[in-house]
């Protein structure tokens, strides 16, 4: 396999066969999710140019790193993204209910307490109304391996369905437009270019934030001739 399609393989999802649990004797439906599926199994955004591109940059808050041992989703935020304009009237954020409560830590870091989180709609709720909102569209995040694992793991426990979304990382571009430096964090990368984020860790200024940066680097590394997702995932497989 060559480098490419190895890096590919590794750092992009295609998983399973459906996000939806919906009731089965609702034909109109069913019909929507199987053809939402269907576009979704056929498209592959990798070629397309970065100009073009439709996307959905989102955030979650949880209660700790790991969905796995028991943390939860806290909240969803999102924004969508076309090319390289912010479409910040296009927006999708909702609380989750969590059956554990945030610690003091995670409530000073993120305002969520157990208050808030009183009347929160289920996890399953929050989920079919964030798929609704992303239909067939690729997802961003921000060192993305933290939202691709509870949704991954929230998506079966509530929804008993595979996660299916592509997700890339905002950090592959920042790789490439600051070869130079080492900016990791979100703080640090909207520092870089001046974007301001008077409510971090709120998952939709996140969101918000991650976008613009998004569009900040999608032209930067416009300008050293990257032209589609392929050339990005090419250049950080053959680069040492």
């Amino acid at each position: 396999m060559n480098p490419f399609a190895q890096f590919v393989k590794g750092l992009t999802d295609r998983l399973g066969n459906g996000f939806s649990s919906l009731n089965q004797n609702d034909p109109g439906k069913v019909a929507y999710v199987r053809n939402l599926e269907r576009q979704m199994q056929s498209q592959d955004v990798l070629d397309q140019p970065l100009e073009d591109l439709r996307l959905v940059v989102f955030d979650l808050e949880t209660t700790g790193f790991y969905p796995y041992n028991g943390d939860e989703i806290l909240s969803i935020g999102a924004v969508k993204v076309h090319g390289t304009k912010v479409l910040e009237e296009e927006t999708f954020y909702s609380l989750v209910k969590s059956e554990s409560l945030p610690s003091e830590e995670i409530t000073e870091l993120t305002g969520i307490d157990e208050e808030m989180l009183k009347d929160a709609p289920p996890l399953g709720d929050v989920l079919r109304d964030f798929y609704r909102f992303t239909k067939q569209d690729v997802l961003v995040a921000h060192h993305a391996n933290h939202e691709k694992q509870f949704m991954s793991h929230a998506t079966w426990l509530a929804l008993k369905k595979s996660f299916q979304h592509r997700i890339v990382d905002t950090t592959f571009l920042v790789r490439i437009a600051h070869a130079d430096r080492a900016l990791n964090s979100l703080d640090e990368c909207c520092e870089q270019y001046g974007i301001p984020n008077d409510q971090r860790h709120h998952a939709l200024h996140d969101a918000m934030a991650t976008a613009k940066l998004w569009v900040e680097c999608v032209r930067d590394i416009q300008k050293q001739d990257y032209k589609t997702l392929k050339d990005v995932y090419t250049h950080l497989a053959t680069s040492k």
